[in-house]
This record gives C-alpha cells, structure tokens and sequence, in this order.
C-alpha cells in the first residue's frame, strides 16, 4: 500500500488529534469496543469480527472450493442483496471482469435482465444477514416460483448466504438449501471479506485465497506501521470538511467508489454529522477534497483491491472515533423501511394513482406546477449554501444508465456537489446520510413507467408497487423534514431522461 497526494504535506503528525487518532487505532486493534463511546459500545462488541476476516475466512475456503465444483455447470450467476451484501461482491467481479447480475433493485425493468438465458443454467445466490429485507426475501420468493414454473428444483439453483440462526438460516436448512453462514459478529457494510463477498467470488471463478492473502499481509502491515491509515484518518477527519470526490478511473478496480460510498456515507452519517462520498466518473479540478486510487489527487491510495477493503474499513473506523458517531447502526435505514412498509400496509397491495403538479413532454412533476426547465431552475434555487444535491433514480441502472450524465451536469449547472444513486440500492447506503448527515441537502428522486410488473409470491402487491412503495415512502420522510424535494416521473424512461438532460444542459 502507498499514500500519496498534495494532503500529504498538510498532514501535522504533532497535532494532538493526530496522537489521539494512534490511541484509537491501538484500541482498534485490541478489538476495544468502547472508541465510539458509552451509547455505541453494546452494538460495537458484537460488530468488531471484520478485523480478524482476513484470517478467519479462510476456514470457507474448501467450503467454498466443493460449492465452486458443484456449480460449474451454472453460467448465469445473479445475485440478489442489497447494500453491503452486493456492493463488494460486484468489484470483485467487475476487477476481475467475471460475469455477476447484481439483482439490488425492484424496479421490474431492471429485474427482467435476470430472466434471460437458460434456466437450467442458472445459479441465484441469495444474500441477506437475516432475511427480513424485504427486497432480498421478495427477490428469494420469486425466483423459488420461477425455477418451479421451469419444472426445476428451487434446491439446485438457490444457495443461501446469511447469519447462523436467522430467520433465513432456519427456513432455508428446514426446505434442505445449500446455505453458506457468515460470521454473525460483522456488519453488512464491513461483510466484503466474509462468505457475503467471497462466496459469490468463488462461484465466478476469483480465487478468494489471493484476495485473503492480500488483505492479510496489508493488515499486518498497517498493525506494524499504522502511518498510512492514521494519515488518511486524520486528513478525512480533519482536513476534508463534508465533502469527498471518489474517483475509481484509470485504477482497475471498477465500482471501489460505490462500495467505498456506502461505507463511509452510511458509517459517518448519524447526529448531524459525517461525511459524504461524491462518486464521480473522471477526475476533476473542483474545491472538493478528492480521492483516487491512481493518478492525482488530494488522497491517493495505491493498494491492491482487497487490500483496499480491509484499508477502507480500518480509516472509516478511525473516522467515526473522531467524528464520536457509532459506525455499525443505521437508524435512518430502518426508517425508509419502516416508511415503505406504511404505505403497503395503507395501499392494500393496490397502487394509488396520484396526479402530478404539472406534465411537460414525458416528464410528470411533483412539487412544482412550472414547467421543466423552471422547475429544475427553482430546485436549484432551492439548495442551501453549503448543500448538496442527492439525484435518486428508481430506474434500471442498465437500460437507463444515460440519466448518469445528469450528475455532472447538475453540478456544473448548481455549483454544488451531486451524488447519484440508485433506487432502492441506495436506501442502503447514503441514504442514512440524508436523514442522519448534515442537513443541508437537497433531493431530486426520478421515477418511470415500467413495461410490465412481476408478482411477489405470498405478497398481495408486486415489484412495480413495492418500487413505488419504497420511493414514495422515503420522499415522505425527507418531506417530513422540510427539505427540499422535486419527484419527476418519466412515463417514457428513454425520452424523459434525454428530456431531463435537454432542460439541465439549458439553464
């Protein structure tokens, strides 16, 4: 591993927080679950395992080798997890450019992808800690059903990766699963060297002893000479302000800004604190303390990627001991879970139609009665001086990637920083930073028709209402909040989105 960058020179080993910082990577090391403080040490004690993965995974390894040679007839591998139980394994994947369908959306443009292809020749894995998110246990429920309507047994195709003794542990052994078991003493977010990462590795074909091997030795090194990770703790913490750029470019490890995004954001972001990771395509020459993995920038980390991982993990750690937030709960996420479930319950698995404040082209707009272009001119108007712009698009990441370009674009035209993320996947990330993280956001959620709905077994509403659900409800609690908020909905995805580009590229 090797730390560069123009922060570098700015870091002051002498300050007194520097020093504090080496006392609490000391007590990091000895598993001290006190370093967030008396309201974080209960949770802390049981979340603290992800420092020993690098070694303690390994006993998975000829686990993981039999499941690997089980399954090597399967050639179409989705997996279906949210936040930390898909973000690691689609690096990896991406890095070592294997095939993986990440399935951690409900949008049913996006969940007919993983339909396609033989199904005898499909592989699902099915991620989820306890089996109660309702994205992965809807995800479960329906692919059972699919694989029974191609006369195949669910059993075959479906292996199980969760806690032992959850909820989905005991319903998948009682139905004889194949289930793999994670260490129940780690948190999603720090999960990616766990059977949550590597499980899915090994059944692409990335062999997970390298990957430990690496994150090993980076271990050792960092407990024998902790500079590196107590420099980028000390800049994150004291040199960077709300603000990061992650750019992932020219590295070689596609999709390390995401997972780092979710880390920190949903680490950091509780009492009005934290920081907040900008995921942005190419580097830039903004004011805005800048992060890359090669090249140039204000932090450079230079690691192999699941060096990476255990890096990350270690400084995000760090950071929250200085910020005194706990960074394993995630009040804000049962929130938006909670706000999805109210409205279910109040629909009656019927989804309400709701009349826009205004049409313009393919675009319906809530929370404003001009047109488009004044409508995006009044949210702009809107952000608070010191804020950001959270663009949220309920839409398929793949066949509606184009809408991407609204995040620069948006930027240029605010002069503000704007993240992007994708709904519901989000929700799982930045998404406690919006309602736990500084308040001075602004959000602008995108929704879409969708070309057909898909029902959930044992549910009495399907994907397209769980969507709606799940965006409406998350639009209510940062309503409830008095933040601004602008919902456009596309009923045309491919022209509204060019629309939506038109109207920003004009104002």
């Amino acid at each position: 591993m090797r730390l560069s960058g123009s922060i570098i020179s700015k870091i002051d080993r002498t300050d007194p927080r520097y020093l504090e910082l080496i006392e609490f990577h000391k007590r990091l090391s000895r598993k001290d679950s006190s370093i967030w403080g008396a309201e974080a040490d209960i949770e802390a004690a049981v979340r603290l395992n992800w420092i020993d993965l690098p070694e303690t995974s390994r006993d998975l390894l000829p686990i993981l080798d039999a499941l690997a040679a089980k399954h090597r007839d399967k050639s179409h591998l989705v997996l279906c997890g949210m936040g930390g139980s898909s973000l690691g394994p689609e690096v990896i994947a991406q890095s070592f450019n294997r095939e993986l369908f990440v399935l951690d959306s409900t949008d049913p443009n996006y969940i007919k992808h993983a339909l396609s292809g033989e199904w005898e020749k499909k592989l699902v894995i099915v991620s989820s800690k306890s089996g109660s998110t309702i994205e992965t246990a809807s995800q479960r429920a329906f692919f059972e059903k699919a694989f029974k309507d191609a006369d195949l047994r669910p059993q075959d195709h479906i292996i199980i990766v969760t806690d032992p003794g959850s909820p989905l542990d005991k319903s998948a052994r009682a139905e004889s699963y194949t289930v793999i078991n994670a260490d129940p003493h780690v948190g999603g977010r720090f999960s990616v060297l766990s059977a949550f990462g590597l499980t899915p590795a090994a059944l692409i074909g990335v062999d997970v002893s390298v990957l430990l091997d690496n994150a090993s030795d980076t271990k050792t090194a960092l407990l024998a000479d902790p500079t590196v990770v107590i420099d980028m703790a000390y800049a994150i913490s004291y040199l960077s302000g709300q603000y990061l750029t992650y750019c992932d470019d020219g590295a070689g490890m596609p999709g390390l800004s995401d997972w780092a995004e979710q880390l920190v954001a949903e680490s950091t972001g509780k009492n009005q604190k934290g920081r907040l990771p900008i995921v942005i395509e190419k580097p830039t020459e903004d004011n805005h303390f800048s992060i890359a993995y090669s090249g140039v920038a204000d932090l450079v980390v230079e690691a192999s990627l699941a060096s990476q991982f255990i890096i990350w993990e270690w400084v995000t750690a760090l950071v929250c001991a200085a910020l005194e937030v706990d960074p394993f709960n995630q009040p804000n996420v049962t929130e938006a879970k909670e706000a999805t479930a109210a409205l279910l319950n109040q629909w009656g698995g019927v989804l309400p139609h709701y009349s826009p404040d205004a049409t313009d082209g393919a675009v319906e707009i809530f929370g404003s009665a001009s047109s488009l272009e004044d409508s995006l001119t009044s949210f702009i108007d809107s952000i608070p001086a010191d804020g950001y712009v959270a663009v949220m698009a309920y839409l398929d990441r793949r066949d509606d990637a184009g809408l991407l370009a609204l995040r620069a674009l948006l930027s240029e035209k605010s002069g503000r920083p704007v993240t992007f993320g994708w709904g519901p996947r989000f929700l799982h990330s930045t998404g406690q930073f919006h309602k736990g993280g500084q308040r001075n956001g602004a959000f602008l959620q995108v929704t879409g028709a969708v070309d057909r709905d898909y029902e959930i077994p044992g549910q009495n509403f399907g994907f397209k209402t769980l969507l709606a659900a799940q965006a409406l409800g998350d639009g209510n609690a940062l309503a409830s909040r008095k933040y601004p908020l602008l919902r456009l909905n596309l009923t045309n995805r491919s022209v509204g989105i060019d629309q939506i580009l038109t109207a920003v590229k004009k104002l």
